[in-house]
């Protein structure tokens, strides 16, 4: 502090003994000022302790981020909330002069994935989040994003590597181990069968989820073994079909883990099961209106939602952060809600299995 005020960058030109204009420059890395001078620049910054402030400098110059959120299309509900969520932001953010894009691509599609990032890549963008896919091409891509400048997360689901800046979710591992011991309690030692169903291998979320929930089964319910794995693409009309052809094959299922969405379908067999028949145990993820009823019809047990809003505004807040070239730390992971019958929120909000509102 300077007599009790925070120094300015007429403070910063005056010790450097260069001119506002220079300083300037150096402050909002726009190049073209001597070696010499962007030294003593950054020397008197240190001594004098100056904080840019990056509001008034965004203002002065007249500068609007740009984000561009890659999100799954088809009848994934949990992402239609997601769109949702992120439609009602881009409104709001609008008179902060930050502009928010949405792209679709087709789910579990790394070639469309890659394709659209390489495409982006063209843009005047300042950041770009997405859903992760394991892929080599997709890692690629965001690579390249990144040695134009543009900040890269991930986001809800990761990719292996460190090409990107941050990954914004939860730990999806913790998600499935949490599930595996939900899963345990219910069975209280006794021995049974779980049935996993994911969307795809290929989905880092869900290959974290299902190893969690293996894990913690394995170490404390020796008890339980695993029926063979569904891979329902998300897609709702195939979790159906695939999930009862499982159940009439193996009487001996117990419970259904769901660590992806077509959650509608799973639902949907859940209803049909003959009245002499015990229902399964039965966790899923996100709470969309079909997993609501599930919950209050008890055709289901247990939801594990990841708070897409939470993960939305978090991301909004780190790319804006690195787009300004500041130094933060990972963004934090966030802590999922478990609900069950007796602690829904209210139903506002809750989005349909075809993203529309009840």
């Amino acid at each position: 502090m300077m007599g009790g005020r925070a120094p300015t960058l007429s403070d910063v030109a005056r010790s450097a003994g260069v001119s506002y204009a220079t300083a300037d420059r150096v402050v909002n890395d726009r190049g073209g000022v001597a070696d010499k001078s962007v030294r003593r620049v950054r020397s008197a910054i240190e001594q004098l302790g100056y904080v840019r402030n990056v509001a008034a400098a965004n203002l002065s110059q007249g500068r609007t981020y740009r984000f561009a959120f890659i999100i799954p299309e088809g009848s994934n509900s949990f992402f239609a909330r997601v769109r949702t969520v992120l439609g009602e932001s881009r409104v709001r953010l609008i008179p902060e002069q930050i502009e928010v894009q949405i792209e679709g691509v087709a789910a579990f599609d790394a070639e469309a994935l890659a394709a659209r990032l390489r495409r982006l890549a063209a843009e005047s963008l300042d950041g770009v989040a997405l859903v992760g896919i394991d892929d080599s091409h997709v890692n690629a891509e965001i690579e390249a994003l990144q040695q134009q400048g543009i900040a890269v997360l991930t986001l809800i689901s990761d990719v292996i590597g460190e090409q990107r800046n941050g990954y914004v979710g939860v730990d999806n591992i913790v998600v499935g181990r949490t599930a595996g011991r939900l899963l345990a309690l219910a069975h209280r030692g006794r021995p049974g069968r779980i049935l996993p169903v994911i969307g795809s291998l290929s989905a880092r979320d869900h290959a974290e989820r299902l190893q969690g929930m293996t894990q913690t089964i394995a170490a404390a319910s020796p008890d339980l073994s695993l029926a063979p794995l569904i891979e329902g693409r998300d897609r709702h009309a195939l979790v159906d079909e695939k999930l009862r052809a499982a159940l009439a094959a193996d009487p001996a299922i117990t419970a259904i883990y769901s660590a992806g969405a077509g959650n509608a379908g799973l639902i949907r067999v859940l209803e049909d099961l003959p009245p002499d028949m015990p229902r399964p145990t039965v966790i899923l993820h996100e709470l969309v209106a079909h997993s609501r009823h599930a919950l209050e019809a008890d055709l289901i047990d247990i939801v594990i939602d990841q708070r897409p809003e939470d993960e939305i505004e978090l991301a909004l807040g780190y790319l804006r952060q690195l787009a300004d070239r500041r130094p933060v730390p990972a963004p934090e992971r966030i802590v999922p809600v478990i609900y069950v019958k007796d602690n829904l929120p209210p139903a506002n909000g809750v989005l349909s299995e075809k993203g529309e509102m009840p």
